[in-house]
């Protein structure tokens, strides 16, 4: 794990993620790497952020994790502890967030599985409650 990393690694961070901090609880910043054929795009979280549970409809997601310390939660599953070198396959249809430790800044690179009529269906924030127990 590397305790120095600040949100800044292979790709740039990026901007602040304006366009969707509705959907996000804390600060995260969005490099689009590109969105021709495959979008994929580079997301940077500060200490604490996360995103909201939401569900990848039609085509899933694969997270690239490229820095930092964060989590991982499927709907009804345990969080998962995500680090540097972690890849996490997200089916279609799976209820789900990931985002930063709350001691940590946390980046990856997430790459939209392409498929026709592909949408995000964005829901409920994390519970603070229930993130504040995630060490």
């Amino acid at each position: 794990m590397n305790e120095q990393f600040d949100g800044n690694g292979i790709f740039p961070k990026g901007p602040k993620n304006e366009a969707l901090a509705q959907y996000f609880t804390g600060t995260s910043y969005l490099n689009m790497l590109t969105t021709e054929g495959v979008t994929i795009g580079n997301v940077v979280f500060e200490p604490a952020c996360r995103n909201n549970w939401h569900i990848h409809h039609g085509g899933g997601q694969i997270l690239l994790v490229t820095g930092g310390r964060g989590w991982y939660q499927a709907w009804n599953q345990p969080a998962r502890q995500l680090v540097a070198g972690d890849v996490v396959n997200i089916p279609a249809g799976l209820k789900h967030w990931h985002g930063a430790a709350a001691d940590s800044w946390f980046a990856h690179i997430a790459i939209a599985v392409p498929a026709e009529g592909a949408s995000n269906e964005w829901l409920e924030p994390v519970a603070d409650d229930e993130y504040q127990q995630l060490s």
